[in-house]
């Protein structure tokens, strides 16, 4: 029987196994974590709209009724192409007969990396933990100062980046201080902290046309967000951002401004791009080895277009079901037709009531748009049960606009 290997648990990893559900195939599925995330709504978890099971589910409860797969939580960091095998860090070991990389990608900081502690990204859950912990203290120390300055800074909160989820979080962030928080404290007002959106473009959202964006931007000034837009980053420090000679003082900074493919893909030793992302064959797999295939945030691909498809879960979802597919028929490398995917638009919310969507010809703003956004997020949660909580917490936070993940948990010295 076939041995496949699947590196990742995400949303392409995740989809390739489910698809061979049925295949005559033994399948190891090896994450770094023993959970799934439901990577769209983490910046909701971010902002204490959602709590992390919300939108985590154990790998193994998800699968538990699949007997052909078995899940293994270790980190790889090694892969042996010649002799068919990859290492974990602990020396372990694991031969295949197929391998499937989706390790997913990590924000990147263009050579900073010094950054990262001052500006974290958002990619796990430890990372919404980290952002959350920040942000909810950022107002416990404010409530705490008698420095008019220092207070400010204190509710000042700064997001680098306009794309998706930098709009999603200056959005969700400037709702929690302007309304969540109202008559929660008595030294300060959380109405009169400053959201900050640094983008170095011309606008934000840069993949939506122009009509959305703008309405997009309209919709966040309206939040009380302040957007700069073609604003270069040159330095981030503890105290904040500047910006060539300008300051910004911040307490708060969050990163949203660009991503790399996971680093194990560099020991593949294939070409990648600037991203770091595999630059994979028409049927996903690397030149030279038509049984390692390299799906979602760590492939490089070409869409129909001749355009670089983004990293989103749609993409890695059917990238999923298409190696699966090649596996399950045993479909031979030269009768493999090529990757094609079906683009099924694009949608971003800024807020309660308010998104942008592009379906297909069609383009929607306001109200509609955010419902769609509800509809096609709960849809592309793992379980029922998941998908039952989102949407009670969603109509509780429309109704009420209360958000109760707000535990501060790590010491107060820290």
């Amino acid at each position: 029987m076939r041995k496949i290997i699947v590196v990742g648990g995400g949303f392409g990893g995740l989809n390739t196994v489910r698809s061979l559900k049925n295949a005559q195939v033994e399948i190891l599925l090896i994450d770094r974590t023993n959970h799934h995330v439901f990577q769209p709504l983490l910046y909701q978890v971010a902002t204490a709209a959602l709590s992390v099971e919300n939108i985590t589910t154990p790998l193994r409860e998800i699968l538990k009724n699949q007997s052909n797969v078995r899940v293994l939580m270790a980190e790889i960091e090694k892969i042996n192409l010649e002799n068919q095998y990859i290492q974990a860090v602990d020396g372990q070991q694991f031969y295949y007969d197929d391998l499937i990389l989706a390790p997913g990608a990590r924000h990147t900081y263009f050579g900073h990396d010094n950054w990262e502690h001052f500006a974290p990204g958002l990619k796990t859950v430890a990372d919404a933990f980290r952002i959350r912990e920040k942000m909810l203290m950022a107002f416990e120390k404010a409530e705490r100062c008698e420095n008019r300055e220092a207070v400010q800074s204190s509710l000042s909160f700064v997001i680098i980046g306009a794309g998706p989820t930098g709009v999603e979080m200056a959005g969700s962030m400037a709702e929690f201080a302007h309304r969540t928080l109202f008559k929660n404290f008595r030294s300060i007002n959380p109405a009169n902290s400053k959201i900050y959106l640094i983008e170095e473009g011309q606008q934000i959202l840069p993949s939506f046309p122009g009509e959305l964006a703008n309405r997009a931007l309209e919709d966040l000034k309206q939040l009380g967000v302040e957007v700069l837009l073609n604003t270069f980053v040159t330095q981030v420090t503890d105290q904040g951002v500047y910006m060539n000679e300008k300051f910004l003082p911040a307490f708060t900074v969050v990163w949203a401004a660009g991503n790399e493919a996971s680093p194990l893909v560099k020991s593949l030793g294939v070409s990648l791009d600037k991203q770091s992302r595999v630059k994979v064959q028409p049927d996903l797999t690397i030149p030279g080895f038509t049984n390692v295939f390299v799906i979602g945030d760590a492939a490089a691909v070409v869409s129909s277009k001749n355009e670089f498809l983004p990293g989103i879960a749609p993409v890695a979802i059917q990238q999923g079901h298409y190696v699966a597919n090649l596996i399950k028929k045993n479909i031979l490398p030269s009768n493999r037709k090529p990757f094609l995917y079906w683009d099924k638009g694009m949608i971003a919310t800024i807020g309660r009531g308010r998104a942008v969507a592009i379906l297909g010809n069609f383009k929607f703003s306001g109200f509609l748009a955010w419902l769609i956004w509800c509809f096609i997020h709960i849809l592309y949660l793992v379980s029922f049960g998941h998908r039952l909580l989102v949407m009670i917490q969603w109509i509780f936070l429309y109704l009420f606009n209360r958000r109760q993940a707000r535990v501060i948990i790590r010491p107060i010295q820290e």
